[in-house]
């Protein structure tokens, strides 16, 4: 009777540190899943600004000095690769900050025929950016802390995926658009 209770009872603690194993395992790959579609989701957030700056560069609302930096802003932002694209994307905030910052740049922009939709359209889609990359570094630190709790390290549970790395840049919006 002894033999059969502890044989018992060591196989409930196998049948539950399995459980508890692979609970933690299907957690993981949640918080990687939660990661890839945070990252879409910052992408798409950086092209869209990066396709409206294009827009109201192209707008022929601005004058052609403005128009050139920040298609040249835009353009760098787009074509940078994987190491420089976080400095791409802080020169794109900064250049657009320099931009509408300008004294009566919204006025004036507003003034303009299908200047106030393009306004909207940017105001948004540096909101989202801001929104998209807070999300994205969130799920970052939460999924950085689950590969490294023991269990995860020693199983191997991550497997061989990379460990995510954060996404900072300046994406303060202009002062005209916070206030707003």
């Amino acid at each position: 009777m002894t033999s059969t209770m502890i044989v018992l009872i060591v196989g409930i603690v196998v049948v539950l540190t399995a459980v508890y194993i692979s609970w933690r395992a299907g957690r993981l790959d949640r918080l990687h899943i939660r990661l890839e579609l945070a990252q879409e989701s910052l992408d798409a957030a950086l092209m869209r600004r990066r396709a409206v700056v294009l827009e109201l560069a192209g707008s022929r609302l601005l004058d052609p000095a403005t128009s050139l930096v920040l298609a040249a802003a835009a353009h760098e932002a787009r074509s940078a690769g994987p190491d420089e694209r976080e400095h791409a994307e802080s020169d794109l905030s900064r250049t657009l900050r320099a931009v509408v910052d300008q004294e009566r740049f919204r006025e004036k922009l507003a003034e303009s025929p299908g200047g106030r939709e393009l306004l909207e359209e940017l105001d948004a889609a540096v909101a989202k950016v801001v929104y998209s990359r807070r999300f994205y570094n969130n799920a970052v630190g939460v999924t950085r802390t689950a590969q490294r709790r023991w269990l995860a390290r020693t199983l191997r549970l991550a497997g061989h995926t990379e460990y995510p790395q954060f996404f900072e840049i300046d994406d303060n919006p202009p002062a005209a658009m916070a206030t707003e």
